[in-house]
């Protein structure tokens, strides 16, 4: 009976954020009630947001999650209007709908060493992973890069479960100046790398897949496609993984990255321009 009255509590009530904190000015940190997501949420899992009543639907990967106090972290850059409008809300404010988890979350085993790669916003999907793969007993080197110091974010948090970090900066002004690609191929070059995961923005990952691919080294992608409705019914998300229809709200977000077609997966993104 609790957990059907806690269910039912959740369904009509809309998720108040209890706190936010900005990374950077255009890149905020949501902490929002939601008790039956943060107790099934598993890394890779993703919610759809909606903020007003013809808000547009967002998709948004779950950074963190705390049973206890039944809330999930959510990380939104301001891109356009309606993420910009959820950027904008205050603790104390409320989330219209939250709906997940959604997605198929990510497969943890100990395969051994892996390399973790995050561009900008996308170490915040990043980081359950790092933790988890760590607590699963692998070796863990974590790749975080971004145009800029300012943009490198949860840094302290990835180097609490990470063995190495090595950080990337377009403009060297931290850490090594170059691209992501650099920091991963230095690491595959000195020692056996048993698997890389990557999030991103579309174009870092598919060099990171053209890298990894050069050396054999498998790896996983968690793609950021277009949704709608985040079932598999609209097929706004749909991509080509090894030469087949596939759709990231329900058959993702990871994906094997050796198999994606990057290409179209751009195209199409850059449809919505």
């Amino acid at each position: 009976m609790p957990l059907i009255k806690e269910f039912i509590q959740s369904y009509f009530t809309m998720n108040k954020i209890v706190e936010k904190e900005y990374f950077s000015e255009k890149v905020a940190k949501l902490v929002v009630e939601a008790p039956l997501i943060a107790r099934s949420r598993r890394p890779g899992h993703f919610v759809i947001v909606r903020t007003g009543e013809h808000g547009e639907r967002i998709p948004l990967t779950i950074a963190d999650a705390d049973i206890e106090k039944g809330t999930i972290t959510l990380v939104v850059q301001a891109v356009g209007d309606s993420s910009a409008k959820i950027c904008a809300l205050n603790a104390g404010d409320y989330l219209t709908d939250v709906v997940g988890p959604l997605g198929q979350a990510t497969h943890i085993a100990n395969v051994g060493t892996v390399v973790c790669c995050g561009g900008g916003v996308g170490v915040a999907p990043l980081l359950p992973i790092i933790k988890a793969m760590k607590q699963a007993g692998n070796r863990v080197i974590s790749v975080l890069a971004a145009r800029t110091k300012d943009l490198i974010i949860l840094e302290e948090q990835v180097r609490e479960y990470s063995d190495e970090v090595i950080i990337m900066t377009d403009d060297g002004s931290y850490g090594t100046q170059g691209l992501v690609t650099n920091g991963i191929e230095s690491v595959i070059q000195r020692e056996k790398v048993d698997q890389v995961v990557t999030i991103g923005p579309a174009i870092m990952m598919k060099f990171v897949a053209l890298l990894t691919k050069k050396y054999e080294v498998p790896t996983i992608c968690s793609l950021n496609t277009i949704m709608v409705d985040g079932t598999g019914m609209c097929g706004a998300c749909r991509i080509t993984v090894d030469g087949k229809t596939k759709f990231v709200c329900i058959d993702g977000p990871e994906f094997d990255a050796h198999k994606v077609n990057f290409d179209e997966m751009l195209m199409r993104l850059r449809s919505y321009n």
